[in-house]
C-alpha cells in the first residue's frame, strides 16, 4: 500500500471521523494502519476535489527514501576504504 504525507489537518469522513494531522507524527501518514482506501478516495484527498477544496495529502516517494539510504551506505564504504588505505600507508 502506498503511503501519503498529510499536508493539512482533516477529519476523514469515510473512516469514522479519524483526524489526520501533519503536526502529530502518528497521524501524519495516510492511510493509517488497517485502512485500505479506494483509488477514488486517494484522488479526492490528493486533489482539490473534496469537501474542503484543498490538497490534503501527497504521495511519499519511496525512491527518495531509498536514494538517501544508498547514499549513506556509499559514504560509509568510502570512509572504510580511506581508513584501510591509511593503514596500508603506515
Amino acid at each position: 500500500m502506498e503511503k501519503y504525507q498529510v499536508i493539512r489537518r482533516f477529519k476523514d469522513l469515510e473512516d469514522n471521523d479519524y483526524i489526520y494531522d501533519p503536526n502529530i507524527k502518528e497521524r501524519s501518514v495516510y492511510p493509517r494502519e488497517g485502512l485500505e482506501p479506494t483509488k477514488k478516495r486517494i484522488k479526492e484527498l490528493s486533489t482539490e476535489k473534496n469537501k474542503i477544496g484543498e490538497v490534503l495529502i501527497k504521495k511519499i516517494e519511496e525512491e527518495a527514501e531509498e536514494v538517501v539510504e544508498e547514499e549513506a551506505e556509499e559514504v560509509v564504504q568510502e570512509e572504510k576504504t580511506e581508513e584501510a588505505e591509511e593503514v596500508i600507508e603506515e
